[in-house]
């Protein structure tokens, strides 16, 4: 409603009789703008508080949905822009996680690996050809996310002696895998 409408049911409340003037000009009326104003602004506040309520809409909340919600992400730093940061929050609270191997195949993905898949290893036992690897009881524990179109960079004569030999690894995939990882498991990564 508009301070008009509330001055008006303001003025609908009151008592009849002469003593309580209705004209716009008296007194009374003058002083009812104030409250009807007030109750206009704070009606518009609890409409604007429903759009606040949806993730993708909100504006002044955004901070405390981005708090509640575990972001920014400390893998993929801040987004810069408000329509990337309600990107990244409806993706947070929306996002169906899992623990196969397809899963992280499709976050790999995501992050930017043309090709991914996993290895999973497991305990040798007898009846497992002699020529599997031999892995002991906490390999099992233990799972190989294969990243080969992840660029391997090699030094040139040109590099200074303390640039590195080799640089392989995404720290971004890393990092988000490791914190999509089911508790008891060990990621490992292979590029290359």
């Amino acid at each position: 409603m508009m301070a008009a409408e509330y001055l008006a049911q303001l003025a609908a409340l009151l008592p009849p009789g002469p003593a309580l003037s209705r004209d716009p000009d008296s007194v009374l009326m003058r002083l009812l703008v104030a409250p009807a104003a007030e109750l206009a602004r704070v009606e518009a506040r609890g409409a604007a508080l429903l759009d606040e309520a949806d993730p993708r809409g909100t504006s002044e909340l955004l901070e405390d949905w981005e708090r509640v919600a575990g972001l920014p992400d400390p893998c993929l730093g801040p987004a810069p822009t408000i329509a990337q940061r309600r990107a990244r929050l409806v993706q947070q609270l929306t996002q169906t996680r899992g623990q196969s191997p397809a899963f992280f195949v499709a976050v790999a993905q995501q992050l930017g690996a043309a090709t991914a898949s996993v290895t999973e290893f497991r305990e040798h036992d007898c009846e497992q050809s002699c020529e599997a690897p031999v892995h002991g009881p906490d390999w099992r524990f233990a799972w190989l996310l294969n990243l080969p179109s992840v660029p391997v960079t090699d030094s040139t004569a040109e590099d200074t002696c303390e640039t590195p030999l080799r640089v392989w690894g995404d720290t971004t995939i890393e990092c988000v895998v490791r914190g999509l990882a089911p508790a008891h498991t060990i990621p490992l990564f292979g590029y290359g």
